[in-house]
């Protein structure tokens, strides 16, 4: 099997959407996706795009990504946060992952940045001993902090 990893283009969003609703069967919240085709269109690809993506193909089919953006650590100055690494279940354990990895983090080397970063479920063991053999360190001491939209609404509400 062959594999091209290359950036992605406003035409692959429907195979970006694809990948993601397979992301969120895996990690067991199949309802949680709220993105369209649309929204990945413009806010990918768009004047002012707020993500990036590798892509994977083998014969002219997207198979994986890298979806990622920037952000700015106030320690460490400019950063690559990978939001999602992604293989279709047929395509996984072929090396895949382990392209759109690499790619990812050429990218993000040769940009100058200082840092990337991303998260793993604790219960994903094949990713965190990945991750952890690929030399990243999986952080215990920190805890992700969410808000969503209906409580930001209701927060904001609360403090007038």
């Amino acid at each position: 099997m062959k594999v091209q990893i290359r950036q992605a283009i406003k035409s692959d969003a429907a195979a970006i959407l694809a990948l993601i609703q397979e992301l969120a069967v895996f990690e067991k919240e199949p309802d949680a996706v709220v993105v369209k085709e649309e929204d990945i269109k413009a806010h990918g690809f768009g004047v002012n795009p707020l993500f990036q993506c590798l892509v994977a193909e083998s014969d002219g089919q997207v198979i994986g990504m890298a979806l990622f953006y920037p952000r700015y650590s106030t320690w460490k100055g400019p950063t690559l946060h990978l939001e999602d690494l992604i293989v279709t279940e047929s395509h996984k354990g072929r090396g895949v992952g382990t392209a759109l990895y690499k790619a990812f983090i050429e990218h993000a080397y040769t940009s100058g940045v200082n840092r990337i970063e991303w998260v793993v479920l604790d219960w994903n063991n094949t990713a965190v001993q990945f991750y952890k053999k690929s030399g990243a360190q999986v952080l215990q001491e920190w805890d992700t902090v969410q808000m969503d939209r209906e409580t930001m609404a209701h927060y904001l509400k609360k403090k007038k």
